[in-house]
């Protein structure tokens, strides 16, 4: 399945029905009287979040969506019948905008949760509405009023509450690999993951908590350079980072400061977020390196420093132990 996490699309309400102008005539009733039905509502576009759907995938073709007209009024008074609503299901945690203002209309996070982003148009009125002591036999009637029509950019932004960052070929992909039943395709060569990946990991009360492996950040990344740009949007909703640094490289700080300045760069109170620095790959180093390396780096940066061994399943148990602690579980 293609991942696809923006789309661009165009909504029409429903119009309403035409009121009608009538005239009540039956045998034995004289001066029946206008008897004009109002015409009906126009159906609404509704968006509703699914659970089961993880892309945006279905507008990528589906363009411009349209609610059912209302139907006009009969007589006898009776009123049209109203158009049907569009449902349109999307991913949980969609954010909706309008496109020439970029005003966020909504933001559905939760499974169930609706947005109206049209509304239909107004039922005109029927001759028996202009019914009045100086006017016994109107013929005026109005018509319906057109549905609304809009222009929407719908963003999905992954609900996921922990994010795993880093530089390519950090480990990213192995470690969500071994913490959950994610299968992200994993390789010795950098930007192996183009998409985001989801995993569940259990907590030690049974329920799970969602991880998100966030592929493509590269210096520049929130100018646009690279794919990190595309999903850096995903760690927005995310309450922890696992800040992953490829413990073998050739210079581990440089790494975290290029991640540390792109996180500010992007905004939206990335920096700010809980974030454990987390050495991976300590297989690479032998201890006497890997020592050196814990020593220097815990000189020059304030935190807790995190040795792990991805591949390897080592050191996981105490990270995760942080991970919950962190998250308040």
């Amino acid at each position: 399945m293609q991942f696809i996490d923006q789309a661009l699309i165009a909504v029409k309400a429903g119009s309403g029905g035409d009121g009608i102008s009538a005239f009540r005539r039956e045998k034995y009733v004289p001066a029946g009287g206008p008897s004009g039905g109002d015409g009906g509502q126009g159906g609404n576009v509704i968006l509703e979040a699914d659970d089961n759907l993880q892309t945006l995938l279905d507008f990528k073709f589906q363009k411009l969506i349209s609610a059912e007209n209302g139907f006009r009024g009969g007589p006898n008074k009776c009123t049209g019948a109203s158009g049907k609503d569009t449902i349109l299901k999307v991913p949980c945690g969609t954010e909706i905008r309008d496109l020439s203002t970029k005003i966020i209309l909504g933001d559905l996070t939760s499974k169930g949760e609706q947005l109206v982003v049209a509304f239909g148009g107004k039922g005109g009125f029927g001759n028996a509405r202009y019914l009045s002591n100086s006017n016994r036999a109107p013929e005026k009637f109005t018509e319906g009023t057109e549905g609304e029509e809009w222009s929407l950019q719908l963003e999905l932004k992954l609900l996921a509450e922990v994010g795993i960052i880093g530089l390519p070929n950090a480990g990213k992909s192995t470690l969500i690999s071994v913490l959950s039943s994610a299968r992200p395709k994993i390789a010795d060569y950098p930007f192996t993951t183009l998409i985001p990946n989801l995993g569940v990991v259990r907590r030690p009360s049974g329920d799970g908590t969602v991880f998100a492996d966030i592929p493509g950040l590269i210096s520049g990344a929130s100018k646009g350079i690279g794919l990190g740009h595309d999903f850096l949007r995903h760690i927005q909703r995310t309450k922890l980072l696992i800040h992953l640094v490829d413990a073998g490289s050739p210079d581990p700080l440089k790494d975290i400061r290029i991640i540390e300045k792109e996180l500010t760069s992007y905004g939206h109170g990335l920096i700010s977020r809980p974030r454990l620095l987390v050495l991976n790959k300590k297989e690479l180093l032998n201890e006497n390196e890997l020592n050196q390396l814990l020593l220097d780096l815990e000189q020059l940066i304030e935190k807790k420093i995190f040795i792990i061994s991805a591949a390897m399943k080592i050191g996981l148990d105490k990270l995760l132990l942080s991970v919950w602690n962190e998250l308040g579980y």
